[in-house]
């Protein structure tokens, strides 16, 4: 569902989106935008935080890795 929000734009990204974008379609364009942009923080923060567990947690060799994976695998 759809709802209607009040945005503060700069005045330069209004006048753009005026002059690029037609009427009809600008809330779809700010919905793409906006979407785009969440997306990448939510990758930026879950990098964040797999980066996080990676200097608390010791490595694992790829041998060692390999054999959790098979066995997990063989349970299912």
């Amino acid at each position: 569902m759809a709802v209607k929000v009040n945005l503060v734009l700069d005045d330069d990204v209004k006048a753009d989106l005026d002059l690029l974008v037609e009427a009809g379609s600008r809330s779809r364009v700010v919905n793409r935008a906006l979407r785009a942009e969440l997306l990448a923080i939510r990758r930026r923060r879950a990098a964040e935080r797999l980066d996080e567990l990676r200097a608390k947690t010791k490595a694992a060799a790829s041998g060692e890795v390999l054999g959790l994976l098979r066995r997990d695998r063989r349970r299912t």
